[in-house]
């Protein structure tokens, strides 16, 4: 009887969460302004949606490294994968904003589970010289996931509403569940295990709150407090990693390899830049375009669908070309895509739209697989749980910082009045001034991913 070797199976598997998981992220995105109206919700709380996510995937990215070390990185992903499948039945089952994004905030620890320890399983079976292709091939997936998801989350709101986005999601999760269960045999964690680090945690859950909650609340006196406050935590974070016996995260990673470093304080800029897109691009092609959920999720797809067919390209060719080279030209491509929509008006044709997409999607398909090829082959096989966490974490953080810079904007333009075609004109600036911030971001990504040195 054939029989698929366990690297395979474990790539199918990481492969087929990566395609799920954005179903909870692009496809809910589209929905939200038909939530909006369903739950007679504010532009301030539905900004809050993608935030809340964030938050918790960014308190729980690196102890679900760490105990997936420890325990089983396959163990921690399955139970990632159930939790999601929670976390989305009780948001479909919500008749409040806030019972929604309570759930939301459940289903960003479900995704630091998920997509914190699925790079990290890859990396465990595959051999060194076919790793590229193989993290190509995994985020290839993940953009697969995030071409379907905007046309499928506008297609499933047109004919039954919000929450079927939300109950799609549950029984793909149950058959990877039951695939996994019977299929993927064996475990990969850490022949001795250490300690956990509570206190590390702690610290660390309080940098993330109070960032966001200082950089929703600016320019108040207290938003600065809290923003000072994060900075605090931070610094008091890696002081005490530094001198744990036993830390989330060895900070010694970053002084002994600058490619490691400098390869995630790009992800970091990159991801800021762009997490915010589908969700102005929703509220611009429903609200000032006048698009339907489905005709505004086929346009926001082109970007997911250019990455899809770039990501396993970079990825072979990231075995055999320096890093560096393949994301500064990824990096400087999205930066001409993100200056194209920071001219972006209420007459800019869909046209315009979808040429900077694929121009964005293009960019970020050569950037995002030598960017994680260098980070993962730069530390030692043993701290595999935690690369892959941090990876994941300077992305979800950029992700954070941006949507919470995002957050801050909606509040200055919008406040607490709900989003609609009357306030396109206040809608349109935040929209604006978001794409403008993004560039920034890009531009400065594209200098240190210039200077990262060889891998």
């Amino acid at each position: 009887m054939f029989k698929l070797p366990s690297t395979t199976i474990a790539l199918i598997i990481v492969c087929s969460g990566s395609i799920i998981g954005p179903l909870g992220m692009a496809g809910v995105n589209i929905a939200i302004p038909n939530l909006a109206e369903d739950l007679n919700a504010s532009a301030k709380m539905i900004a809050w949606m993608p935030t809340l996510y964030l938050l918790s995937s960014v308190m729980f990215m690196l102890p679900c490294g760490k105990i997936a070390d420890n325990y089983g990185r396959k163990r921690v992903y399955a139970s990632g994968l159930a939790l999601n499948a929670l976390a989305s039945l009780m948001c479909a089952l919500a008749t409040s904003i806030e019972w929604v994004l309570f759930w939301r905030f459940i289903q960003g620890a479900a995704g630091a589970m998920i997509f914190g320890i699925g790079v990290a399983i890859i990396t465990s079976v595959t051999p060194d010289n076919k790793r590229g292709m193989a993290l190509g091939t995994s985020a290839a997936c993940v953009y697969i996931g995030l071409s379907a998801a905007p046309a499928m989350g506008g297609w499933l709101t047109e004919m039954w509403g919000w929450r079927a986005v939300f109950y799609s999601q549950i029984p793909l999760v149950l058959m990877l569940l039951i695939t996994i269960k019977l299929f993927l045999q064996g475990e990969w964690k850490n022949d001795k295990k250490s300690p956990f680090d509570w206190w590390g945690t702690v610290i660390f859950s309080l940098f993330a709150l109070c960032l966001v909650l200082g950089l929703s609340d600016l320019p108040r006196m207290s938003g600065w407090l809290l923003t000072l406050l994060s900075i605090t935590f931070l610094m008091l974070f890696i002081v005490h990693q530094s001198r744990s016996r036993r830390p989330l995260i060895r900070v010694q990673m970053f002084l002994e390899s600058r490619v490691f470093s400098l390869s995630l304080s790009t992800s970091f800029l990159m991801y800021a830049s762009n997490f915010s897109l589908a969700f102005l691009l929703s509220l611009y092609l429903q609200y000032i375009k006048g698009l339907s959920p489905a005709h505004a999720g086929k346009i926001v797809l082109l970007q997911a669908v250019s990455m899809a067919i770039m990501a396993p390209l970079a990825g072979k060719f990231a075995d055999k070309i320096q890093p560096r080279l393949l994301a500064t030209l990824g990096c400087i491509i999205v930066m001409i895509g993100f200056f194209l929509l920071s001219l972006l008006t209420v007459n800019s044709s869909t046209t315009y739209i979808s040429g900077s997409l694929l121009l964005l999607g293009i960019g970020f398909g050569l950037f995002s697989t030598p960017n994680n090829n260098a980070i993962m082959g730069a530390v030692d096989k043993s701290e595999l749980g935690v690369a892959s966490s941090s990876m994941n974490l300077s992305r979800t953080i950029g992700n954070l910082f941006g949507m919470s810079l995002i957050n801050l904007i909606v509040q200055y333009y919008l406040g607490d009045s709900t989003f609609s075609a009357q306030n396109s004109p206040a809608l349109m600036s935040t929209i604006s001034l978001a794409f403008k911030m993004s560039l920034g971001f890009v531009i400065l990504a594209s200098c240190i991913s210039a200077l990262r040195g060889r891998a």
